[in-house]
């Protein structure tokens, strides 16, 4: 017998310490100053130990684990960047969990989106967000609008201008600033992805 119990524990102890160590980079104003290596290793540890739990139970769905737990491991997912066959394997496992009804959609959309930049594709939910050249939050590139607000919508989520000032609005709450030098971050971010094998 699988004991899901201590399982959903383990996972949602996961979430927490990334939540932890993320709230902890905000206030000493480190969240903005590219991928912290403190937060790289977490999440590589926490990417670890969920595909051992992946690898036993299958995809923790809402049945097996719960609502908390199924939510705690997208977020461990969506935060594996450093993994990208982990990730892109946990999109497969997630699919079919939405189709069963095991799993929430939105979560789905999110970790496609995310995948979708990585591999330098547009998205087609538009839930994944950068600065742009006028230093504001906006959407990374994204399929057609129109389209984007209908699959938004069929899922539930609202559409992408109100996002947008949504996204906004919590980046000056949190004082998220733009990073200063946009054009190297972006050579770093191009560099990273494919050092991690995003891209070729």
């Amino acid at each position: 017998m699988m004991d899901y119990k201590n399982i959903a524990k383990k996972i949602i102890e996961l979430k927490n310490a990334d939540l932890t160590l993320r709230e902890k980079l905000l206030q000493s104003g480190k969240l903005s100053e590219g991928y912290n290596e403190e937060m790289k290793d977490l999440h590589n540890k926490n990417a670890k130990i969920l595909n051992d739990i992946i690898n036993t139970i299958g995809y923790p769905t809402i049945d097996k684990v719960g609502k908390e737990a199924n939510e705690a491991t997208w977020l461990v997912i969506q935060h594996s960047i450093g993994q990208p066959l982990f990730m892109k394997n946990c999109a497969r496992l997630l699919e079919i969990a939405v189709s069963e009804n095991k799993a929430d959609p939105k979560n789905l959309a999110y970790l496609t989106d995310r995948i979708a930049v990585f591999e330098d594709k547009p998205q087609l939910y538009g839930t994944q967000f950068d600065w742009d050249e006028s230093g504001n939050l906006s959407p990374n590139l994204f399929d057609d609008l129109t389209k984007v607000n209908e699959r938004r919508k069929s899922i539930g989520l609202n559409i992408l201008e109100e996002q947008t000032e949504i996204m906004r609005r919590r980046a000056i709450n949190e004082n998220q600033s733009p990073p200063k030098e946009l054009e190297r971050r972006k050579q770093e971010f191009d560099q990273w992805r494919k050092n991690v094998g995003w891209t070729k």
